[in-house]
């Protein structure tokens, strides 16, 4: 798994939009003070609306990635199954599976069937978008998501729980 921020919003906006908020001033004549700690202390979170983070992710697990888009408050772009040629795909192995050696073996071999058959299905002419319906959850995926500051505090209180899975925590 690898994550990197590509882009982000710096806080002048959301500062000068607390200000305009509290003050009444035209935009044109708002300063630079930040006043976004004193808002967000007062539980004013709504400034952070202001502020945009954009993260490319590469090498989740498509069942990962479904825990992800359910944060409706932002913005996704995933790889296709649908358009694009899944031969050969990687997979995720929890580590619960890596540690029973049977259950490890077994698990190989799975995938290495399911890659076989998708390759049969798409070499006989199948369209890529319906064979992808036998490829499992544990498909690695890249998806590009944008969330503002607030979303992203949500995400993160909701995502880090212990009782959250272990891969959208390690996200």
């Amino acid at each position: 798994m690898k994550v990197t921020l590509v882009s982000y919003t710096d806080e002048s906006v959301a500062n000068k939009a607390t200000q305009r908020c509290r003050s009444g001033k035209p935009y044109a004549e708002l300063g630079d003070k930040n006043v976004l700690d004193h808002a967000i202390g007062s539980g004013h979170d709504s400034v952070l609306e202001f502020v945009d983070y954009t993260f490319a992710i590469d090498g989740i697990s498509r069942a990962c990635s479904h825990q992800l888009v359910r944060h409706r408050m932002a913005s996704y772009e995933q790889t296709s199954q649908r358009h694009v040629n899944m031969d050969g795909f990687q997979y995720i192995m929890p580590i619960s599976i890596q540690n029973d050696v049977e259950s490890e073996n077994e698990y190989k071999q799975l995938m290495n069937c399911i890659a076989s058959f998708y390759k049969d299905m798409v070499n006989a002419g199948i369209p890529e978008e319906d064979a992808r319906y036998i490829l499992p959850n544990a498909c690695c995926t890249n998806i590009t998501v944008t969330m503002n500051a607030r979303e992203l505090r949500h995400f993160f209180k909701l995502r880090l729980c212990k009782r959250a899975q272990w891969e959208i925590r390690e996200l």
